[in-house]
């Protein structure tokens, strides 16, 4: 018989155990090691449960699972609270204490709002569907630790992602268990009268979205999560915060309005409730969030100002950073349906055709009456970036139309390349090896490379040790799946020996989207069969991964997956672990000798989880797509050549598993089992030393935090700063200065160059001079900037390796094109060529082409 209702009843601890109430209300367990030992210590059987479960670990439910007396036992034990109350003190002083952003010098933001749909941060918070949420609850992490003041922003989804399992025939099945927010470490966000805060959104047929705010503590990090499943909304708009990334184009658009302006005024609410500094630097995580910047414009044309003033000061506060390398990734939605929820008081202060100017693809290569989320987020942002150098290359080329008239090169999205909380994801064990023998615990700081200090042998038993935590977790993960969907039918007696703590164990897991290629290890089944099974260097597969509900091509592949992985002679050596969640994660990136990675180049991003099974001395084997392009160095792991010249894909999956078959038999396998005397491949263990001692550093989300606040966040609040000053008086001039500019640019053209000051055939160390003659209309000297652009002269005249050397201006004569001049010195032989460019120069620009105007000889 099934309960028609489903909640939590909270544990009263006695007053001895208060300190555990303060402990597991905040998130900072979830990395915390010595907490999460202390409330394992308290019943250890149910905690291992938790995590076995899939539900991942869970203080306050564990509370709530302890027998009373198991309680009254541990309040009169002295040692215990005393444990407890250390660490609750140690909690306070991380939560108060000055921490590295406090050293900063100058003038900081106080406040930084960071909104993304998704937020993995623990495993019994299912609010994350993979690398995205994963990173931004990374990104949490790391602001608490390094003491940024990141207030985060996201949605409450009350069934989460989807839990998986997979039926007998190998075929995914979802199903959406319904999480109970009383039983989380959370609190509605109250008014001083104890109601609680909401949110409403206007909607069309004078209808609103009402929502209250979730607030969770990540650490010192606070995060707002809203929910619309209350009273004050009919039964279709509870469910507008029912699932992560469910229902369609309307329910997505929703969800979308909610968490860009609810999460705007959920910001403004909470700064204004607990008398925190507002928020100076908004960053959305991909475009699902842009909508908050609307909302702010909205704010500031109450105030007076007008929209194109308004929308450069939201722009100066703004970051954008794109997770996406295909078009397919992006959010759109029909114009005519967007027009709808705006034809509203949503944002009174809004014209409709404002909106949609912001998000349309008015561009080459575009489509008609559509609206798209991430164009939306550039031009609400001041700045942009991607999430790895090479993915900063593709959507420079990928989103260049915006920029008509630059080079990619120009084309103003950086990068920022992704980090993983090495708290978070280093085994512990690799922890304690870190503070045994160096005397600090975090791995990502002492000196891996030391061999004097650190023997071969005990990082090859570490390695021994993590490979069999994961064959044990497997098994179990195994079993319970087999009891779950064969309920009263013993295990079959070969679970006992599924995967061998002594095989070399190759990992693969993550979403499963076909670019991603789940199956291309499948690509010629006896191939893999031999690897699998040989007699000497068997290789055994450890994968995990889910496919979108609404993808069935995703779900075959991994049904091919699982089909192959039951066949008798391979089933101990490959094996499809289901419902891969942070829980799992923990345990199989560190216990993998290598990490597999084989998406279509260059369609991954980044691809975090590869990072992650590195900072536990794990090697990867990935083509050079992602963070893998820019890191590799020949000894942290192998490369997959790419074959991007292929005639079409069958060819190109044919000949990249040809060559990921060739690196596994002939150069991985045999140099993991190439062993010494005393049995250690002390070539391998060269290897992991040398990816935790350089990869480490490196794959942080300190690093990439720090990066954030210094190339990004920094400068975004000085803008934010220099624009509001004086009642945003320069927001309103830089506004009249683009009109006037963009109104005159048309005429703007480069009349003619002149150049001389060298012989016939140049040589290095000469000087060229250049003197440029510029038609300026209606323009001043003051309004642009000449730039020399040179470089490497290449097939069809384009320039390679540019520099660009500004031309000073000499003279403007009425009724003659202005005067410009300026040398260039020749630094290197070979090929060489250069033009001239005009671009709209102000102070308050961050990137030459933020306008989208340039002239050109």
């Amino acid at each position: 018989m099934k309960a028609i209702r489903r909640f939590t009843v909270r544990a009263v601890l006695p007053a001895q155990l208060s300190a555990l109430d303060e402990l597991a209300a905040n998130l900072r367990w979830s990395w915390h090691e010595p907490t999460q030992r202390l409330f394992r210590d308290i019943a250890p059987q149910l905690w291992d449960r938790q995590h076995r479960d899939s539900q991942g670990h869970d203080p306050i439910a564990l509370l709530g699972e302890v027998a009373p007396e198991r309680l009254d036992e541990l309040a009169s034990d002295g040692e215990f609270t005393a444990r407890a109350e250390a660490l609750r003190d140690d909690l306070r002083r991380y939560l108060g204490e000055p921490r590295w952003y406090q050293s900063l010098e100058g003038a900081t933001p106080d406040t930084i709002a960071y909104f993304s749909p998704e937020f993995g941060i623990a495993a019994a918070l299912p609010q994350y569907s993979g690398g995205l949420g994963i990173l931004a609850g990374d990104h949490l992490k790391s602001a608490s630790d390094l003491g940024v003041p990141i207030v985060g922003v996201g949605l409450f989804y009350r069934a989460g992602y989807f839990r998986q399992s997979i039926s007998r025939d190998g075929w995914q099945q979802e199903s959406y268990p319904v999480l109970d927010p009383d039983g989380l470490p959370m609190r509605v966000l109250r008014n001083p009268d104890g109601s609680a805060a909401q949110v409403t959104l206007a909607l069309p047929e004078g209808r609103a979205l009402v929502a209250r705010i979730w607030k969770l503590d990540v650490g010192r990090v606070p995060l707002l999560l809203l929910d619309t499943d209350i009273p004050d909304n009919d039964e279709s708009l509870r469910g507008v915060t029912d699932r992560l990334y469910g229902g369609g184009g309307e329910h997505r658009l929703l969800q979308e309005l909610l968490l860009g302006i609810g999460g705007s005024r959920a910001v403004k609410l909470f700064t204004g409730l607990t008398g925190r500094a507002p928020a100076e630097v908004f960053h959305t995580n991909e475009g699902h969030a842009g909508f908050q910047g609307l909302d702010r414009i909205n704010d500031l044309v109450s105030q007076g100002l007008a929209f194109s003033e308004a929308l450069r000061a939201v722009r100066a506060g703004t970051v954008f950073t794109t997770h996406t390398p295909v078009p397919a990734g992006i959010d759109r939605f029909e114009a005519g349906l967007v027009a709808r929820y705006f034809s509203t008081d949503l944002l009174p202060g809004v014209d409709v055709a404002d909106v949609l100017a912001l998000g349309a693809e008015d561009y080459a290569g575009g489509t008609a009456d559509t609206f798209n989320m991430a164009v939306m987020g550039l031009r609400l942002a001041q700045r942009a970036n991607g999430v790895s150098k090479l993915h900063g290359e593709v959507s420079r080329g990928m989103f260049g139309a915006l920029w008509p008239g630059f080079d990619a090169d120009d084309v103003p999205i950086g990068s920022v390349t992704n980090g993983v909380h090495a708290p978070t994801w280093t085994d512990q064990r690799v922890r304690d090896l870190a503070a045994e023998t160096f005397g600090d615990d975090d791995s990502t700081r002492v000196d891996w490379s030391d061999e004097q200090r650190l023997g071969g042998a005990a990082i090859w038993n570490l390695r021994r040790d993590l490979r069999e935590q994961l064959v044990d977790d497997a098994r179990a993960r195994v079993g319970a799946a087999w009891d779950e969907e064969n309920p009263g039918i013993g295990r079959p007696v070969w679970h006992r020996s599924l995967l061998d703590p002594d095989v070399l164990t190759i990992g693969f897991a993550r979403r499963v989207p076909t670019y991603k290629r789940l199956t291309l290890m499948l690509h010629d089944p006896e191939r893999l069969r031999a690897l699998l099974t040989h007699p000497e260097r068997p290789v055994q597969l450890v994968i995990a991964g889910k496919s979108h509900p609404a993808d069935d091509e995703g779900k075959r592949l991994i049904q091919r997956l699982v089909d192959f992985s039951r066949e008798a002679d391979v089933r101990e050596r490959i094996v499809f672990l289901p419902n891969y969640d942070i829980a799992m994660a923990q345990k199989l990136y560190p216990g993998t000798d290598i990490w597999l990675n084989n998406p279509l180049r260059p369609l991954e991003a980044c691809g975090t989880s590869g990072m992650k099974a590195a900072l536990n001395g794990s090697l990867n084997l990935s083509i050079l797509d992602g963070w893998w392009n820019e890191y590799y160095d020949d000894r942290n792991g192998w490369a997959i050549p790419s074959a991007d010249s292929a005639g079409d894909a069958a060819e190109r999956d044919a000949l990249e598993a040809a060559a990921m078959y060739d690196l596994i038999e002939h150069q991985i396998a045999p140099r993991f089992y190439e062993r010494d005397g005393a049995g250690v491949p002390q070539k391998w263990v060269s290897d992991i030393r040398h990816t935790l001692a350089t990869l480490s550093p490196e794959l942080s989300a300190d690093r990439m935090l720090r990066q954030y606040v210094e190339g990004l966040y920094l400068p975004a609040a000085r803008a934010e700063r220099t624009i509001a000053d004086t009642r945003y008086r320069p927001a309103r001039e830089l506004a009249a200065w683009t009109a006037r500019v963009t109104e005159a640019w048309p005429q703007v053209h480069v009349a003619h160059v002149e150049s001389g000051g060298v012989d016939a055939t140049p040589q290095v160390g000469e000087e060229l001079q250049v003197r440029a003659f510029v038609e300026l209309g209606e323009l001043t000297a003051d309004d642009v900037a000449v730039e020399l652009v040179h470089g490497r002269a290449r097939e069809g005249d384009q320039l390679g390796d540019v520099e660009r050397v500004p031309l000073e201006f000499v003279a403007h004569e009425l009724g003659s094109p202005a005067t410009y001049t300026g040398t260039v010195r020749f630094t290197r032989a070979g090929s060489f060529g250069y033009t001239v460019r005009v671009v709209p120069r102000h102070a308050l620009l961050a990137s030459p082409a933020e306008l989208g105007l340039v002239a050109v000889a």
